[in-house]
């Protein structure tokens, strides 16, 4: 019995049924795979074709080490060629980000990445003659004497010989992901290791955000401290919102900010200009102010920063906008290039788990055999996919956790079939 219907249940459901088990799926909500459907906006960013494994592994962090076993059976070589003998071509595109090749999207009746992705789930269910209950929602396992005896759903009893728990963990609640498996491992006597929302945009103190809210900067830096000590930085694209910064760099470092915050204060240091060390940007600072000598300050920032940035800058600076160039001191000039190199960020939270794409924690690791995902406490239970205290970055790397978990989870539960 598979527990969860999204990406890494599909695949371990799949792949049991391919050795040779008969497999029921049950899913609490009318279709599955909701929560893949909306992977990579809609396009689904399956893995990554990072060719190092050891380099692919460092970037689920310390427990990245765990996965060595699942990743030896079903990594990302053996995770393209499944897709592509199914029927989903891929192509590899900037960041080695694995995409479902699609041949025509401008055909409204083509189906998207993420479709297509699950299409081919669907099917290897299928010909393995999977039973899929949807609309079941599981309440509660019965555990006797180590072993899963039964579960209990919402409208029946069901019980089976092995048990793969793949319900995923705390975000986008609205697609099912509400927690739900870890309850049920703890029933097992498992620990949970506190979930925090990851991949997610990131609260700050100051409100001055707004200002340019919505707005792609590119080719940044942004560094992290905690108590004013760097503990980590990235380069890429961000935004600010509302509330705080989000795009692709501050959602990695996410994953890291609910540990940060236990140890202190923790900031983020913008750096707009990082090609540029401080005296080239104060030359060019000099250049510009020069060249537009006859505006006043804020219209002269127009080579120097997107527009749309002008009102954010002139918003930490202590020049008025309406001041003459002339009248710039070099002083001001030098507060400038201070300004764009070290744009300050105070962070005072995560957003919700409505709006992160993993979570981070869940079932402990040291309870759980990497060879096999089965249980140390529960002889007949085994773990797939997010429910397992692992996340990783934004670029494939959580679905391809999904794929190896799921199916090292089906692997482990056959050979306990086969030996006993």
């Amino acid at each position: 019995m598979v527990i969860g219907g999204g990406p890494a249940g599909l695949m371990a459901a799949g792949r049991a049924a391919e050795l040779g088990e008969r497999v029921l799926l049950v899913e609490k909500n009318d279709s599955l795979g909701q929560k893949l459907l909306l992977a990579g906006k809609r396009r689904c960013n399956l893995t990554n074709a990072e060719p190092d494994m050891e380099v692919f592994l460092s970037r689920y962090g310390k427990n990245g080490r765990f996965l060595h076993g699942a990743f030896s059976r079903f990594g990302p070589g053996e995770t393209l060629a499944f897709f592509n003998r199914n029927g989903v071509p891929t192509r590899t595109e900037r960041g080695n980000r694995v995409f479902p090749d699609i041949p025509d999207k401008s055909c409204e009746t083509t189906p998207g990445g993420a479709q297509r992705v699950l299409d081919c789930l669907m099917l290897y269910c299928k010909k393995g003659k999977v039973r899929i209950l949807r609309r079941s929602a599981v309440t509660a396992l019965k555990v006797r004497n180590g072993r899963v005896e039964r579960i209990v759903t919402n409208v029946e009893e069901l019980s089976a010989d092995r048990y793969i728990l793949a319900t995923g963990g705390k975000s986008y609640p609205k697609t099912g992901s509400t927690g739900d498996g870890y309850r049920f491992a703890a029933q097992a006597g498992h620990t949970i290791v506190e979930p925090t929302p990851a991949i997610v945009p990131v609260k700050t103190r100051e409100t001055w955000v707004k200002l340019a809210r919505n707005f792609n900067l590119r080719n940044v830096r942004l560094t992290a401290a905690v108590d004013g000590r760097q503990v980590d930085q990235r380069f890429g694209e961000m935004e600010f919102t509302n509330f705080g910064v989000s795009g692709p760099i501050v959602m990695d470092l996410s994953s890291y900010v609910s540990d940060w915050m236990k140890q202190g204060t923790v900031t983020l240091t913008l750096d707009l200009k990082p090609a540029l060390d401080l005296p080239t940007l104060a030359t060019r600072i000099d250049r510009d102010l020069e060249k537009y000598r006859d505006r006043e300050f804020g219209r002269a920032l127009t080579d120097l920063v997107p527009s749309a940035l002008i009102p954010l800058v002139l918003e930490l600076s202590d020049v008025p906008g309406d001041k003459p160039v002339v009248y710039v001191s070099p002083e001001e000039r030098q507060d400038l290039a201070q300004l764009l190199k070290n744009i300050s960020l105070t962070v005072n939270g995560l957003w919700s788990f409505d709006h992160a794409v993993v979570t981070k924690g869940g079932v402990c690791l040291n309870e759980v055999d990497p060879a096999t995902l089965r249980s140390k406490l529960c002889e007949n239970l085994y773990f797939a996919g997010e429910i397992l205290d692992l996340n990783g970055p934004t670029g494939g790397f959580n679905l391809q956790m999904c794929w190896s978990t799921g199916y090292t989870a089906a692997q482990g539960a056959r050979l306990e079939s086969v030996v006993n």
